[in-house]
């Protein structure tokens, strides 16, 4: 993909290196290994607790408990708080 894109977006070598110096996640894959991130590695990397997930992978009040501003796309309950 990187020969067809080229230089247009930064590649990264894995899931944690994506996030260094990143504001927010958004998260539109179905790829497994972000199903299981480690949330505490993820904390280091990213400048801000935010995460707009298109795939509804986590659990919404779980995500807040942890200290994410956490939109799970297209899911009613999502911007409701417990």
């Amino acid at each position: 993909m990187q020969a067809q894109i080229g230089d247009k977006i930064k590649y990264a070598a894995n899931q944690y290196e994506a996030l260094q110096d990143a504001v927010a996640l958004i998260i539109a894959t179905e790829c497994s290994e972000f199903r299981t991130p480690n949330f505490e590695r993820m904390d280091k990397e990213i400048k801000h607790k935010i995460i707009f997930d298109g795939r509804n992978l986590f659990d919404v009040y779980k995500m807040r408990e942890l200290g994410y501003h956490y939109e799970s796309i297209g899911r009613a309950e999502s911007n409701k708080t417990k």
